[in-house]
Formats: structure tokens, sequence, C-alpha cells
């Protein structure tokens, strides 16, 4: 499935990768190497810790290649033609309250922020919008209705 992701979350993964990489897991090798010099490892808490930290830490690996793998880069011009795309910052107006959101892939959606994911109600209610038009969306609140105002 492909992922939707700028180029900062792409970046933002990659420094992870790295760090996990080259960094913490060499650090939880050298904590499981000492945890097993101290002897019985049934009673060992600091081994079994190390150990469930180092799942963690290559199952996070994997996940994160994988987003990367199946990864395609927003067009950083979504939204120029007026179109609502991934990518657009939308501009509504929702009974004389106007908010701001930026329409992104799941993986860097953050509402408080404004960013919305391409595939939540309100993501997929604005694509393909353009300025002017209202726009209905079925939220856990009822039915809202918004007008996009902008398209950047």
């Amino acid at each position: 499935m492909t992922q939707f992701i700028t180029r900062d979350k792409k970046i933002a993964l990659e420094a992870e990768y790295k760090e996990i990489k080259s960094v913490r897991i060499p650090e939880l090798a050298d904590k499981i190497d000492d945890a097993k010099q101290l002897g019985d490892l049934s009673e060992n808490a600091e081994y079994h810790a190390a150990r469930e930290d180092m799942a963690w830490a290559k199952t996070r690996l994997i996940e994160i290649q994988q987003i990367l793998d199946n990864a395609e880069l927003i067009d950083e011009t979504s939204g120029s033609d007026g179109i609502v795309s991934i990518g657009s910052t939308v501009t509504v107006d929702k009974s004389g309250t106007v908010r701001v959101f930026q329409i992104v892939g799941a993986q860097e959606a953050d509402p408080i922020a404004g960013k919305i994911s391409n595939e939540s109600p309100m993501g997929t209610a604005f694509l393909g919008k353009q300025s002017g038009d209202s726009v209905e969306v079925t939220t856990p609140a009822g039915v809202q209705t918004y007008t996009i105002t902008s398209v950047v």
C-alpha cells in the first residue's frame, strides 16, 4: 500500500532508521551481553528488558523500511492548480469559523496541528474539490458543512 509522505517526513524516517541501526541496536546488544555475564537469566530483569527493547528496535526498523519502500513523496506544488490534492493546504469556513488544514499521508496526520490524513473522512471529502465548493463531512458529531475558501 502506498504511503504518502512529505520530503521532511522521509528525511526524519531515514534519520530514525540510521539512529536505531547504528546506535540503539549496538547499545542494546552490549546491554544483553553484559546482562548475560551476570549469570542466571531467568531472574535477570535487565536482560529481559534489553531483549524486549531489542525486539522493539528490530520491529521498528522493519516498519520504517516498509514505509520508505512504499513511500510516494507528496508533490510540493499540490494545490497550485486550485484543486485539493495530497499536499494541499486548504482554508475552510464552517459557520464563520476559519480553519486551515494540510492534506497529508496517514503517517504524518496530526489533527491538532492541522494536518489531516488523505484517508480520514475530512481529507477524503476535501480531495478533488476547489475554492468555493461546499463539502459535507460525516463525523461522530454529525454532518459538518465546510466551505473551501482557498487551496494552496
